[in-house]
């Protein structure tokens, strides 16, 4: 396995951009990551080393984002998961262990729901399958002020919503490594993709899955509270779920040991 990126066409000739984290010889069957909203696969470099398990690993810039094709809207959760679906057919990729957080949390259960039997664990972090009954004119309003105002003027915003203050503070070079990426992002793509998310109802089509699953989310997460990955659970009987204290919205940048210690058995 060559640890060069490479792109892959999806199903409507959109360039989608795949890095591969780990090499491996193994037949366990490989892991591919999905980022969150605005970032990229690089969320997932670093975390993919705490991940204990001797598998191909695959980060997956979608849509829009990173060095993936920016694709025109509008946007779906669905059209997605048909991207996913064309890189581990590309990759001849039988099943895969999904891993999504926040917005790829999103897709990987639109994958999961649409394609059952092409998943053999689904890790679920700080995330939702629907933001609930306000969430299309919250998300609109937020997508709009990318556009008007600039990414840059949701920075605030943004990194109190993923990091805790005391891990901020003590950590400026994360911080500004993931600001840096956000403001990179195409405004138009990003109001898109807001629009997909407030759109986005994924519970009708997951009770498909019915494979191993865990859900982890930070105590402290404010984008997806626990009670968002509460809903998770109910839908999927045999998912775990853990909540990490002290920890907010990217728990896999912020407590990386601790949320591989939880997915980590689903895959095994």
């Amino acid at each position: 396995m060559s640890l060069l990126p490479f792109n892959v066409t999806s199903f409507d000739h959109v360039q989608i951009h795949v890095t591969p984290l780990k090499s491996s010889s193994s037949t366990h069957k490989p892991v591919v990551f999905l980022h969150a909203l605005a970032m990229s696969a690089a969320m997932w470099k670093e975390f993919a080393a705490h991940l204990q398990i001797d598998a191909p690993m695959y980060g997956i810039d979608l849509r829009g984002h990173g060095q993936s094709e920016r694709a025109k809207g509008p946007f779906a959760t669905e059209q997605f998961a048909k991207d996913v679906l064309s890189v581990i057919d590309h990759l001849k990729i039988d099943q895969v262990n999904l891993v999504g957080c926040s917005m790829g949390g999103t897709v990987a259960m639109a994958f999961a729901g649409h394609y059952p039997n092409r998943v053999q664990s689904l890790s679920l972090i700080d995330t939702t399958a629907c933001y609930g009954a306000d969430a299309k004119e919250s998300w609109e309003k937020r997508g709009q002020q990318g556009v008007t105002q600039g990414l840059t003027s949701l920075l605030g915003f943004q990194v109190e919503r993923w990091f805790s203050t005391s891990y901020a503070e003590q950590n400026p070079s994360v911080v500004k490594f993931y600001q840096d990426i956000f403001v990179k992002n195409e405004p138009a793509c990003y109001l898109e993709t807001c629009r997909m998310l407030g759109e986005a109802d994924e519970r009708a089509h997951l009770v498909n899955y019915k494979g191993p699953c865990s859900v982890v989310v930070g105590e402290e997460d404010y984008a997806t509270p626990v009670a968002m990955a509460e809903e998770i659970k109910s839908i999927l009987p045999q998912a775990t779920l853990t909540v990490l204290k002290a920890v907010r919205h990217y728990a896999p940048i912020q407590a990386p040991g601790e949320v591989a210690a939880c997915i980590s058995p689903a895959m095994s």
